[in-house]
């Protein structure tokens, strides 16, 4: 497996150009190979012709299509009496022109039932689909016409001239493809540019826009499922505390699934990350609107806690083991492989973790977690939640309010005491304040993000010192363990330097972070605050613009935007009052139709809301108790 972040090695770079006849191809070739040939514009350039071959290519994949939603494609390929298996990311062409990772791994007569799943395909092959079994989605015949490419005797390429028939549906109907392929090395792309656009021009090629598979796919009515559709995402002045509160959890949930095909190949450790955070995210939002949300986001709060911290173990891992390249060259050479024992043996725990993480992913429990996060997120807000129409301009002050005064309280005994726990403590205070700010940004047209900034920087140092604890402590329970006992004395030392580095990080950070801290009550804090004060006291200017033709409309004008009232506010306005939101009803608002019409089971649909039906005209405070990540 690639360790994290390293690049892909195994990169194929081919123009596919499509040709209504093959036979002017074959004319204006025959020019270039015979005994008189026809000067190239690239110098030394030669063309070869080989023997012919006939190709048999099977795709297959998961009932899912786990592999297709992942961005890739598997081919089984049948030629000259050999199998092999190869993994093609789906890359988009540009102009005909294709980069993408390609790697084959040879199969034996079982074909996929005996890959070996440590080579380069069977891993990713096993990441990727997990235990789901694999099944034929298209069958492609090819025969196939080779041209080596050379220059100066090095051969940098081929051109092959495809005749591709594909099986479409029970009837076996048949979809004919005739293209042009020009496949070469990455580092002779430039060089071969003129060649192939000279062989576009004169033999009236065009780029394809669709590989083979992706061409089979369109002519049987097949197609790779998208992401759900979960609902609107947008955010604006106008929304509501429902509407805000399922937006922004949308678009985390988008976020997360988007980032499951990424996180679970591990090549790019940042796709883990972004699935990391955006998990985090949810839970804060699940916490923050509680009191819009039905019974059972509390359960899913909490299955997202048990998914973040296995995404956790592994991050951590990364980001330690992202390290080690800085470490080795600041190592004396005598002590490099002191070093490099060390970063195998946290490869170990890495895989270790990445395993653990993949069976949960492929479990009941995280199906179970993902069907009922999409079920709530589809059928949107309860039209019988007053807390829900609320706008959420009136709420959110004082919803950031307490996340703020949470922070500077953590702040102040972190302070005091000095203490690892309580600035990671602090940490999580202000990570959560910050959500809640980007959570809003919406609702003030962005004008939050200069104090949002600020809380980035201090959460970035916040993050490092956490980082820097772990790391330590990490290595500390590595070397007191049986495993540690079998390491070597240099690498026992070497791990001594590295716990010592993270020391002295850690001790940097808490030297720098009170003076950080004092940026929770700087200007952009009191800028923020005064904004949302003057939103919150002025919701008539941010009132829905009225649906056209209603009497609404009519007293509003033309441009479709409430005049905002005059004097002071109307008797039945909202003000917070204290920690948390204590409010009295706004007038009823006219009805609106559901954010989303969906059809769910009885267990899954929202119950009466018992403040609202034979109770008093009066909100219950929305106060939500500030729950550690």
């Amino acid at each position: 497996m690639s360790a994290p972040g390293e690049a892909r090695r195994d990169i194929e770079v081919e123009w596919q150009l499509d040709a209504l006849d093959l036979r002017p191809v074959e004319r204006w070739l025959a020019l270039r190979t015979g005994p008189v040939t026809v000067a190239e514009p690239i110098p030394g350039l030669g063309i070869v012709p080989g023997a012919p071959r006939r190709l048999v290519d099977v795709y297959v994949d998961t009932e899912d299509w786990r592999i297709g939603r992942g961005g890739y494609v598997l081919r089984v390929r049948r030629r000259a009496g050999r199998v092999e298996t190869t993994l093609k990311d789906l890359s988009t062409a540009t102009k005909g022109l294709r980069r993408r990772l390609e790697v084959t791994q040879a199969l034996p007569e079982s074909g996929m039932q005996g890959l070996d799943r440590a080579g380069e395909v069977g891993w990713r092959v096993e990441a990727l689909a997990g235990g789901r079994p694999l099944k034929q989605v298209l069958e492609v015949r090819t025969r196939r016409r080779p041209f080596d490419l050379a220059i100066h005797g090095e051969r940098v390429g081929e051109l092959a001239l495809d005749d591709t028939v594909i099986a479409v549906g029970h009837e076996r109907r048949r979809l004919r493809l005739t293209r042009v392929e020009v496949e070469v090395q990455p580092a002779w792309v430039d060089a071969m540019q003129p060649f192939v656009e000279r062989l576009r021009r004169e033999c009236g090629l065009q780029p394809a826009t669709l590989s083979k598979f992706e061409a089979g796919l369109m002519a049987a009515g097949l197609s790779i499922p998208g992401p759900p559709d979960l609902g609107p995402t947008g955010v604006c002045p106008a929304s509501t505390l429902g509407e805000l509160a399922y937006r922004v959890l949308r678009k985390d949930a988008s976020a997360m699934l988007a980032h499951v095909p990424g996180t679970r190949l591990g090549e790019d450790i940042e796709a883990l990350h972004q699935m990391r955070v955006a998990t985090r995210r949810m839970r804060a939002g699940l916490d923050m609107f509680a009191d819009v949300l039905p019974v059972r986001a509390g359960r899913l709060r909490a299955e997202l806690g048990w998914l973040a911290a296995l995404l956790g173990e592994v991050r951590d891992l990364d980001i330690q083991l992202g390290r080690f390249d800085d470490w080795t060259e600041e190592m004396p050479g005598d002590h490099r492989e002191a070093l490099d024992e060390l970063a195998d043996l946290l490869a170990g725990h890495r895989m270790q973790s990445r395993r653990a993480l993949l069976e949960a992913l492929d479990s009941r429990r995280y199906e179970r977690l993902v069907s009922g996060l999409v079920a709530m997120l589809e059928q949107g807000p309860s039209s019988r939640s007053r807390a829900g129409r609320m706008p959420a301009v009136t709420a959110m002050p004082a919803l950031i309010g307490e996340q703020h005064r949470a922070a500077r309280k953590a702040a102040r005994r972190a302070k005091r005491t000095g203490a690892a726990t309580d600035y990671h403590r602090l940490r999580i205070r202000c990570k959560r304040l910050r959500y809640s700010l980007e959570f809003a940004s919406g609702l003030y047209d962005g004008e939050l993000r200069g104090f949002v900034r600020q809380m980035t920087r201090l959460q970035d140092a916040l993050g490092s010192m956490q980082d820097a604890e772990v790391a330590s402590s990490r290595l500390r329970v590595v070397a007191l363990s049986e495993e540690g006992s079998s390491l070597s004395r240099a690498t026992v030392f070497a791990m001594g330097g590295v716990a010592t580095w993270y020391r002295s990080q850690a001790d940097h950070l808490l030297g720098e972070l009170p003076e950080l801290a004092r940026l929770l009550k700087a200007k952009e804090w009191k800028r923020a605050r005064s904004l949302m004060e003057l939103r919150r006291t002025q919701p008539a200017a941010v009132t829905r613009p009225p649906a056209a033709g209603s009497a609404q409309a009519q007293r509003t004008g033309a441009a479709g935007h409430a005049r905002p009232a005059l004097g002071r506010p109307a008797s039945g306005s909202l003000a917070s009052s204290g920690p948390g939101l204590s409010a009295r009803l706004l007038p009823e608002p006219e009805a609106r139709a559901p954010e989303a019409v969906v059809t769910a089971s009885e267990e899954s649909a929202p119950g009466p809301d018992p403040r609202v039906e034979g109770g008093p005209t009066t909100i219950t405070p929305i106060r939500r108790r500030i729950v550690p990540s």
